[in-house]
C-alpha cells in the first residue's frame, strides 16, 4: 500500500522539527532547504505536517522572509536543543566515556582575542584532540554575534560591554588598563601616573569608532580634561610598535602585553575599568562535546586569573 505524503511527513517528527528549526534560524524556507540539502517543497511539506499535527501556525510571511508566530517561538525554544542533541547523540555518547575522536569546532573571535587569549587553550586542545577540526573565525564583535545567531559557530570568545537579550556572556579572564610609553619618555620616570600627566602628550589609539577610543574620551571628559590623538592605528601590535619607535604613547588593555616589548608600563586602574574576556553563547545553543571540552580546558588554563563565573560550569553540565 502506497503511503500518502501527508502521512509520511507526519510520521517523521525529527525531520519535521529539524526543518522547522533550520527555517526559524535562517528566516527562509529556501535557505533552510539549502542547509539541509533538501528541496524547498520537501521542507515546506515537513513544516506543514508539523503545523497540522499541532494545530498551530509556526510562521507568518513577510515578503520573501518568514517570521515566527508566538506559538512558533515557543515551539522553537522547546525543540531546538532536542534536535541538536539527537543529531549529535553519537558524539555525546562517545564523549561520556572520554572519547572525542572526531568532530568540528568553530569559534568566532576578534584579532586581539585570537592573538593574546586563545593561543594556549587552542594549543592544548589541538594536541589533546588532533582529529577534531578547529576553525577560528577572525571577525568583529557584530559579525560574531551574527554568526552565533545563525549557528555558524559553536560559540565566540571576546569582551562584551553590553550583552543582548538572546546572548549569554561568561567572563573567564580579566585584564587591566595600562599606559605604555617609550623607554626614554618623560612619563616613564613617574611612579604614579595621573590623567593630568597624560593630557599634554600625543596618544596613539585605535580608530575612533572602536570601544577603546570611546572609553578614553568618556574618562577624560568625566575629569574635565582634554587629550590629544596624534595617530590612529588599527591593532595592538601596530600600536605597540609605533610607541616603541617614539611616535607617541598609548592606553591599552594589558591583554596585548607579553613582557618582551621595549616599553614602559604604568597602571591606570584608578581611572579606567578592567576588561574581561570570556565565552559568548547564544541562549539555548546545544554545545557539542568538542565545544564543552574546549571550554573546560580554557577555564582550567585561566583558573586563578579571575574569579570564575559559576554559571560557566553549570552551562557545560547542562549542555
Amino acid at each position: 500500500m502506497e503511503t500518502t505524503p501527508a502521512l509520511y511527513y507526519k510520521q517523521n517528527r525529527l525531520k519535521q522539527l529539524r526543518a522547522f528549526c533550520m527555517a526559524a534560524r535562517t528566516g527562509s524556507i529556501s535557505l533552510a532547504a539549502e542547509s539541509l540539502f533538501l528541496s524547498q517543497p520537501t521542507v515546506t511539506l515537513q513544516i506543514q505536517a508539523l503545523e497540522r499535527e499541532l494545530e498551530i501556525k509556526v510562521f507568518e510571511r513577510r515578503g520573501p522572509h518568514i517570521k515566527l508566530t508566538p506559538e512558533g517561538e515557543t515551539l522553537y525554544k522547546l525543540s531546538e536543543s532536542l534536535v541538536e542533541g539527537i543529531d549529535k547523540l553519537h558524539e555525546s555518547f562517545a564523549a561520556t566515556f572520554g572519547e572525542i575522536e572526531s568532530g568540528e569546532l568553530n569559534i568566532a573571535a576578534g584579532e586581539s582575542t585570537i592573538l593574546y587569549v586563545l593561543p594556549d587553550p587552542v594549543s592544548q586542545f589541538t594536541e589533546a584532540y588532533p582529529n577534531v577540526k578547529m576553525k577560528l573565525h577572525n571577525v568583529t564583535g557584530r559579525d560574531g554575534l551574527q554568526m552565533l545567531r545563525a549557528d555558524e559557530v559553536d560559540f565566540a570568545v571576546g569582551s562584551m560591554l553590553e550583552v543582548p537579550d538572546d546572548i549569554d556572556y561568561y567572563p573567564i579572564v580579566t585584564y587591566y588598563p595600562t599606559l605604555i610609553t617609550p623607554v626614554d619618555h618623560p612619563l616613564a620616570e613617574i611612579d604614579e601616573i595621573t590623567l593630568e600627566d597624560i593630557s599634554p602628550h600625543g596618544l596613539i589609539l585605535p580608530p575612533h569608532h572602536l570601544s577603546t577610543w570611546r572609553m578614553v574620551d568618556l574618562v577624560f571628559r568625566q575629569h574635565e580634561l582634554t587629550f590629544n590623538v596624534t595617530l590612529e592605528a588599527g591593532g595592538w601590535e601596530i600600536i605597540k610598535k609605533y610607541v616603541e619607535r617614539g611616535l607617541g604613547i598609548s592606553i591599552v588593555t594589558d591583554v596585548c602585553l607579553t613582557g618582551e616589548e621595549r616599553l614602559v608600563r604604568k597602571s591606570l586602574v584608578d581611572y579606567f575599568p578592567t576588561r574581561t574576556y570570556g565565552l559568548v553563547v547564544r541562549q539555548g545553543r546545544f554545545l557539542s562535546p568538542p565545544a564543552k571540552r574546549f571550554i573546560e580546558m580554557m577555564e582550567a588554563f585561566y583558573a586563578g586569573k579571575v574569579q570564575q563565573d559559576p554559571r560557566l560550569a553549570e552551562l557545560v553540565e547542562r549542555m
